[in-house]
């Protein structure tokens, strides 16, 4: 007989309303008061999202990862995202149409294709950073949101300055900074997905900026050199499906663009506005970084990075929609639950990571992250197709920013955890003052 319990695992009591606005606004504080309450599986119920099962444990999140796709559906998980990106997008689709997207997609974000952006990711840093103020307070945030912007935007579309990279810019920066205002998460929760897509001000606004991508991907349809060149776009438009032999969509390269303009913007500049913060409340840790980096040593840089992305993860879960029973943790799920790794409690484990709330990035020295216990950009065949490129482009923005600026703290205090949207950001922005 099976020893599996066929209820659901226990939760907070409070009305589903209720659960949704603390969630909303203070997502890492729910997960972690509900751990300590019912241990390392229990219940959310979230508006227009059903039943989450959180998960903890790294061998419940090895179950998940290592799951079968056709059972555990990710892009049913993220359909929230569906207004912003599109039904084509990577992190919409399941299934057989998800890896063979994924196989497009892979190629110029890894590897030797994404080691030639180093030397353009350089120079965009450089060139920012040169333009920050000296001796008066100045939030990072914004100022990392556009070197990350800057560096999707011409790794993506591989444009120079000029009127067609600066219309793009101006149109996405609306976009995006109106969607990570603190309350646009009620408008997908109180709506729903498919209302919100017609929703009049937000179709206006994406309209703007359809349009401006639609007329690039005409542009360089039309171009000779397409073969020749080594932005992504271009590189979209010369795969072929791996069913069919048949090229992608107009539609289908708008959805991958514009997820890889946002998922690729606006969390890894916050992971670097994370980074920032907690180096500046540990000057001994800035002091070595900057000393290793400028004799050309990589493994506490990469190590910073891997700590920052730890203990200040920009989301606090990810998420799969069952379509099948599954038994976890002894609890006999049913399909139309969600079941939830949670990033942030996953990296708080102490019996995993000792003194979990410090930031001790030597403790990458000493280990490497594991599979299971290091999850930032979730796992298996979901994890994050731009990890890696994020990884590297932090590397990158950091060594420009500590090499080229002294750091200090703007406040006395460390900056709490601020939910914007779906990210978790720095309560001030990261503020700083530079030398």
């Amino acid at each position: 007989m099976s020893s599996s319990r066929t209820e659901l695992p226990p939760g907070p009591r409070m009305p589903t309303a209720l659960q949704t606005a603390i969630w909303v606004r203070r997502a890492q504080w729910l997960l972690g008061q509900c751990a300590t309450r019912f241990g390392d599986v229990f219940r959310l119920r979230i508006a227009r999202e059903g039943t989450w099962i959180i998960l903890s444990d790294p061998e419940h999140v090895k179950q998940v990862f290592t799951g079968d796709p056709h059972v555990f559906h990710a892009g049913e998980g993220n359909r929230i995202l569906l207004p912003l990106l599109g039904e084509h997008s990577l992190l919409l689709l399941d299934e057989d149409p998800h890896m063979e997207q994924r196989k497009l997609l892979l190629p110029p974000l890894h590897g030797q294709r994404m080691q030639r952006y180093g030397a353009l990711m350089t120079d965009i840093a450089a060139a920012e950073i040169e333009r920050w103020p000296s001796g008066e307070t100045y939030a990072l945030r914004p100022r990392m949101q556009a070197i990350t912007l800057e560096i999707i935007l011409r790794t993506v579309f591989g444009l120079e300055q000029g009127e067609r990279l600066e219309a793009l810019r101006v149109e996405l920066r609306s976009l995006l900074d109106t969607l990570t205002r603190p309350h646009m998460f009620l408008f997908p929760v109180l709506m729903g997905p498919e209302r919100l897509a017609s929703f009049g001000p937000f179709r206006r606004l994406h309209d703007r900026v359809d349009e401006l991508i639609y007329g690039e991907i005409a542009e360089r349809r039309r171009a000779a050199d397409v073969d020749r060149r080594e932005d992504i776009l271009s590189m979209l438009l010369e795969a072929r499906h791996e069913s069919d032999g048949s090229p992608m969509t107009d539609r289908e390269i708008r959805d991958e663009l514009l997820t890889l303009l946002v998922a690729g913007h606006e969390t890894t500049a916050t992971a670097l506005s994370w980074a920032v913060e907690r180096l500046i409340r540990h000057p001994d840790k800035l002091a070595r970084l900057a000393e290793e980096v400028q004799a050309g040593q990589k493994e506490y840089l990469e190590a910073v990075v891997t700590e920052t992305l730890r203990l200040r993860p920009v989301i606090s879960l990810v998420a799969r929609f069952l379509r099948a029973p599954v038994e976890i943790g002894g609890w006999e799920l049913p399909p139309g639950v969600t079941v939830a790794p949670s990033i942030y409690l996953v990296h708080r484990r102490p019996d995993i990571y000792p003194n979990p709330e410090r930031f001790e990035p030597e403790r990458f020295l000493e280990s490497s992250p594991g599979t299971y216990t290091w999850i930032p950009f979730g796992g298996g065949v979901r994890r994050c197709i731009g990890g890696s490129f994020a990884h590297f482009e932090m590397q990158v923005v950091l060594t420009e920013l500590v090499t080229r600026r002294g750091l200090r703290p703007a406040r006395a205090a460390s900056e709490p955890v601020f939910r914007r949207a779906i990210t978790e950001t720095p309560r001030h922005d990261a503020e700083v003052v530079l030398a």
